[in-house]
């Protein structure tokens, strides 16, 4: 019988079916196509990031075209990430229920309807509507597409793999980035919504010609442990979620405020600052791939994970102490922001692969459903919150914070990895 969560050394060597009119091959055994189906996964998640992230590129279109204000085109933009987390315990549910590539096409071509829909709207009341729908649908390639890269590659590949599909967020967001404000600009909101429209529309044609349910067992055969809700049998998955809530802290504070800080704190120019927010990113990104590379060679998620913790930790004190002292040269403190927006997103695709690994085939896409949700709201909290904070207490004050909240996420790692047999 296939077993979920367990290592290599640990698992027969038995052959499973692989996608449609592909032969059987050992499950320890990493090919050509799994590369192929976690780059349709990641496009998946790209296409759906495009839209989510990609709506506040249409602020300044809003404002300065539309004649709303920075607020009212602010709550115009953020319509979609309120879609993506009244949705995302859903997507997971049904992922559990129906398997991952259904959820996938069905939630990206619902994607690309809304969105296109949003394109042709033409009030700012029918714009929201659907702006938050398509933030809905596109809730569902956050455990669909997490299920099919833990689902098809083997432990010893997970980190790895997760880490190129967590980067496609980025990628995403960059994607819109480029794009958005120009079409917007110069042709309107319907055509900057457009590229997030085709981009969700071609990832569902990827799907469907690429993508495969992994196998995994039927409910009779797998057993009452396996079966069983995964959140009653120990604190390990709600440890996981509470370090990831921390951890999203001071990746809030980076994400949200790098930017101003170079421009006003250390009176940058903006394209200067832009080139350092871009290059954070990148880095960000390809420090994902690299974690989850090593969590696969340590043979343990939660070492890199605490260890993780730490250096956020460690950077967001060095980087109050350098803003605290004026003497220091600036490049000291923009070196260690750098580091702690790349420290603050190397935690993800740990937390999420030790999420799936533990919870198993039947409750993962609850549990990476809850994993996103409660990042989301914590996301969306810190944000507004730092801003208080950098108004009365300075930029010192808010990195201080950081560390401390970051801090508290160390001691609450688990000890030890834990697998889908809850041992």
């Amino acid at each position: 019988m296939w077993r979920w969560g367990r290592s290599v050394s640990r698992v027969s060597p038995t052959r499973i079916r692989g996608p449609r009119g592909v032969a059987p091959r050992r499950r320890d055994v990493v090919t050509g196509r799994h590369w192929v189906v976690l780059g349709a996964s990641a496009a998946a998640a790209a296409a759906s990031s495009t839209i989510v992230m990609g709506a506040a590129y249409l602020l300044p279109a809003l404002h300065t075209g539309r004649g709303l204000s920075l607020a009212q085109a602010g709550l115009v933009v953020a319509t979609p990430q309120v879609g993506i987390l009244t949705a995302l315990l859903a997507w997971g549910w049904l992922v559990d229920r129906v398997g991952e590539r259904l959820v996938l096409l069905l939630g990206l071509a619902l994607t690309a309807l809304a969105t296109g829909a949003a394109a042709l709207s033409g009030g700012l009341g029918a714009l929201s509507a659907w702006l938050f729908l398509a933030g809905a649908a596109a809730a569902s390639t956050n455990s669909a597409s997490g299920r099919v890269v833990i689902g098809w590659f083997p432990p010893r590949g997970r980190g790895l793999a997760m880490g190129v599909r967590q980067m496609s967020t980025p990628l995403g967001a960059a994607l819109g980035a480029l794009t958005m404000p120009v079409l917007a600009r110069d042709h309107g909101l319907g055509a900057a919504l457009a590229v997030p429209a085709a981009a969700c529309a071609g990832a569902a044609l990827l799907v469907a010609f690429v993508v495969a349910d992994p196998p995994r067992p039927q409910r009779g055969d797998a057993g009452d442990v396996l079966v069983a809700n995964p959140y009653r049998a120990s604190g390990y998955l709600a440890r996981i979620h509470g370090v990831s809530v921390l951890l999203v802290v001071p990746q809030a504070l980076m994400s949200a405020y790098l930017l101003v800080w170079l421009m006003t704190a250390q009176g940058w120019g903006a394209v200067a600052a832009g080139l350092v927010v871009t290059a954070g990113q990148v880095l960000g990104a390809v420090g994902r791939i690299v974690v989850g590379a090593w969590s696969d060679r340590a043979g343990s998620r939660m070492r890199p994970l605490r260890l993780v913790a730490l250096a956020a930790a460690g950077c967001a004190i060095l980087l109050a102490l350098a803003e605290a002292t004026p003497a220091l040269p600036r490049a000291i403190a923009i070196v260690l922001a750098v580091a702690l927006t790349v420290v603050s997103v190397a935690d993800n695709g740990l937390a999420f692969t030790a999420v799936a690994e533990y919870a198993g085939p039947f409750w993962s896409g609850r549990a990476l459903g809850a994993q996103n949700t409660s990042q989301f709201l914590a996301m969306a909290a810190a944000t507004p919150a730092f801003g208080w904070l950098v108004e009365r207490h300075g930029y010192v004050g808010a990195f201080a914070v950081a560390a401390v909240v970051a801090g508290l996420a160390v001691p609450l790692v688990p000890r030890a990895d834990r697998h889908a047999e809850r041992a």
